[in-house]
């Protein structure tokens, strides 16, 4: 399950609304950064998956490469509502602050891991990193397309248009990484944190988990000081590296 949200920060202005919602021109306006982002929040979330698969691979397990999910075409990794439907809806809904959604799981079976607990917290942390290396691989990439669209005028709109496509990488990788290290399950941070609690506490801790997605739901829809708390270091961290690319953005030809 994969989650990304923007804060009114530096680095999420060109989501931040402050006009009339009823406004067409405003809607025309959500839908165009939609379709820049949602081809960026489906790579995200291919990634995310194809490095489970990869991870538990890697560890003696093939199930996701015996049932197809080892690859990057997106298409086994679509769930028409999780993947489609919701981040549309929600992203809408929000007007352009929000977008919530999710591939289809890639499966693994964890006794097939040569080592259990070591391969278990591998393949978990093995989505968030990948997560995190997009989002740094983001930063160099906006400044090569800056110089180059500064270099060729005539690739300039070409320009702006990646580069606002590669923003959106940043902040919804670092987002992608910091709600699946949530410690609740069957979000990637639960697989790690169990092997920090005494044996009896994670047999329980594991117990509750399986009312993970309705914790969630609940976080979600109560909890958004405690969430904001937790994305604080994302809003830091995409504040620092939109300032960092700052001197290279190429003018936009939507109003940011």
């Amino acid at each position: 399950m994969l989650f990304c949200e923007w804060a009114p920060g530096d680095g999420a202005k060109c989501l931040t609304s402050t006009r009339d919602p009823n406004d067409n021109s405003e809607i025309l306006n959500q839908f165009q950064y939609f379709i820049l982002l949602a081809p960026i929040l489906l790579f995200s979330m291919v990634a995310h998956e194809y490095a489970h698969g990869y991870a538990a691979w890697k560890q003696g397990d093939p199930t996701a490469y015996m049932l197809g999910r080892l690859t990057w075409n997106p298409l086994p990794h679509i769930d028409p509502f999780m993947t489609i439907l919701l981040p549309l809806l929600t992203f809408v809904g929000s007007h352009g602050t929000m977008a919530f959604g999710g591939a289809k799981p890639v499966p693994v079976v964890t006794r097939n891991y040569r080592n259990f607990k070591r391969g278990d917290i591998i393949v978990s942390l093995a989505g968030v990193a990948t997560n995190l290396v997009i989002a740094v691989a983001c930063v160099p990439l906006i400044i090569l397309v800056g110089v180059i669209g500064s270099a060729v005028p005539a690739a300039a709109t070409t320009g702006a248009i990646t580069q606002t496509m590669l923003r959106f990488g940043i902040v919804i990788n670092l987002s992608l990484m910091a709600f699946n290290l949530i410690p609740i399950p069957p979000l990637d941070g639960s697989h790690v944190f169990k092997y920090l609690l005494p044996p009896a506490w994670a047999l329980n801790y594991q117990r509750v988990g399986r009312q993970g997605l309705l914790i969630l739901i609940i976080l979600l829809t109560f909890g958004r000081p405690l969430l904001n708390l937790w994305f604080a270091p994302v809003f830091f961290l995409d504040t620092v590296a939109t300032r960092a690319v700052f001197p290279f953005i190429i003018p936009s030809p939507w109003t940011m």
